[in-house]
């Protein structure tokens, strides 16, 4: 980074705090925590204070020494950080399985790093959803050095109240954002809301339907899809009655009788 790179990041701290505020800002950050005297109950309901806070104070800070993606990756050995952050935002691509064109929703998005990188890597256009007005300030101006301002934008909006229309996004993803949360389950419903349902079970049902209808299926095929199909939605409410999990490990060793 140059120095008058670095010169228009320092001047960037603060956010969108007026300069002559900036300690008083941190003195009412600091205060938000137990170590100095804060309480849980007034955190989260000044969530949306303490975060905005804490952004316009080390946003400067984050991109000056960590660059545009303010997360970590797992690091090969003899691979550097920026590679790292880049692998890791080219997996999650693949994993969600991002297709050219599609509509795709960056929960909590920083300044847009991964945004970029990911609508370049799969040819999607992604939103970027923020809470921070200067990040989103910073992210557009970075968005039209990458060119990729036609097809990708912010929106300023608390994730807890998303303001788009249920199914609006074909994929959506949150990178070490959602821990801000006042209640992790309000937030991932907001994202269940405005996530396009898959197709998948549809596609499955009639396909079942039409090869047993024209004998390449045994009869009795819809039938057990039926049940299956039943099966899943009693392992999703069980999971969300919280009394029923099929992922759950125990290690159990036998001890040793006295004497033996």
């Amino acid at each position: 980074m140059s120095k008058a790179e670095a010169l228009d990041l320092a001047t960037g701290l603060g956010g969108k705090i007026d300069k002559s505020d900036v300690l008083s800002a941190i003195d009412k950050y600091e205060k938000y925590h137990d170590y100095y005297g804060g309480v849980k109950d007034e955190r989260k309901s000044n969530y949306t204070d303490m975060v905005n806070k804490y952004y316009d104070l080390v946003t400067s800070f984050y991109e000056y020494g960590w660059g545009e993606s303010f997360h970590f990756a797992a690091r090969w050995k003899g691979e550097s950080l920026q590679e790292s952050i880049k692998r890791h935002e080219h997996f999650l691509a693949l994993q969600l399985g991002l297709k050219p064109g599609q509509k795709v929703l960056d929960v909590g998005c920083g300044i847009g790093g991964p945004l970029r990188e990911i609508a370049r890597f799969s040819s999607t256009s992604i939103t970027g959803l923020n809470n921070n007005e200067y990040q989103i300030t910073r992210g557009k101006a970075l968005n039209r050095v990458a060119g990729v301002d036609k097809t990708c934008d912010f929106v300023k909006a608390d994730f807890m109240k998303m303001p788009f229309p249920d199914n609006s996004f074909d994929a959506i993803y949150a990178i070490e954002a959602t821990c801000h949360a006042p209640d992790a389950v309000g937030c991932y419903k907001e994202i269940y809301r405005v996530l396009k349902p898959a197709i998948g079970r549809f596609i499955t049902k009639n396909m079942v339907m039409a090869l047993e209808k024209v004998g390449l299926a045994p009869k009795g095929s819809q039938r057990v899809q039926a049940f299956l199909e039943k099966a899943a939605e009693g392992l999703v409410a069980g999971g969300q009655k919280e009394i029923f999990t099929s992922m759950y490990f125990f290690l159990a060793r036998k001890p040793h009788l006295d004497g033996q």
